[in-house]
């Protein structure tokens, strides 16, 4: 798959600025979940945009199974990317799953990262004794049952609870990118991520870090992001958003790129 990444993922570079930015997208969704927030930054920025091999938007025939068992593979495509694309250093901006793959990718390459911007993010979704990561065990397995049970009706009952603001179009949007993803390979994604656990790695991350969460988001309590901020192993700050919902790119573009710019600045 090596030589064809950049195809295989939908890699684009946009935008006319000197420095790079990196938009990256969470589970369920993909590029163009920023496509509200791409014109605040084109003129800027060169924005480099592209797919997760999980994506809807990319053929399902190049998810391997074998490999993508951790979110360690999704760190090998970014960082082949940034290599291909002979970027030097940029700031990243990572939401929901992407925000760990990008604080993995800065402990590896610590050099190419500028500062990372962690949108929605979350080390570990599953409660711990002295930790509150929102789901208990039982919670997550009858998710994972629901999904492959009926995938359809999941996605209609997760896509309102996931945008969490009253925001019609949000809904819409991200109900067609999890549709597009083939089920099987939405289910294995899910379980990939409700299975990881970063807590034990994030003090060996030195590149400063702003965590932006909204006030309410049915997947990350808001006790995760002083967390974040406690336990990161550099500079960190805590941007809450006076929003709702997991997905503020797609619900509240411009309040997010108001964050992003105060984080970029």
């Amino acid at each position: 798959m090596g030589h064809t990444l950049l195809d295989v993922l939908n890699v684009r570079v946009i935008g006319s600025g000197d420095k790079y930015l990196v938009l990256a997208h969470g589970f369920g969704t993909d590029q163009s979940a920023w496509q509200r927030i791409l014109p605040y930054f084109t003129p800027h920025y060169k924005v480099v945009l592209y797919d997760l091999v999980c994506a809807g938007s990319v053929n399902p025939d190049y998810f391997d199974f074998g490999r993508y068992t951790s979110l360690d593979a999704y760190v090998d495509d970014l960082l082949y990317i940034l290599d291909a694309l002979r970027v030097p250093r940029c700031a990243y901006v990572g939401h929901s799953v992407s925000a760990m793959i990008g604080l993995l990718a800065a402990i590896r390459r610590r050099d190419l990262f500028t500062k990372l911007i962690l949108v929605g993010a979350s080390p570990r979704f599953l409660n711990d004794k002295d930790y509150h990561g929102g789901f208990e065990e039982g919670e997550i397995e009858k998710v994972f049952s629901a999904m492959e049970a009926n995938y359809a009706a999941w996605v209609n009952g997760f896509a309102p609870l996931a945008v969490g603001a009253d925001v019609p179009a949000a809904v819409r949007e991200f109900s067609r990118t999890l549709f597009n993803m083939r089920p099987d390979i939405s289910l294995f994604v899910c379980r990939t991520v409700f299975n990881s656990d970063l807590r034990g790695v994030l003090g060996m991350v030195k590149v400063p870090c702003y965590i932006v969460q909204t006030a309410k988001d049915v997947s990350v309590p808001t006790s995760v992001a002083p967390y974040l901020k406690s336990q990161l192993g550099g500079k960190s700050t805590v941007i809450m958003l006076n929003t709702e919902g997991h997905l503020p790119h797609l619900s509240a573009p411009a309040i997010l790129a108001q964050a992003l710019r105060r984080a970029l600045s």
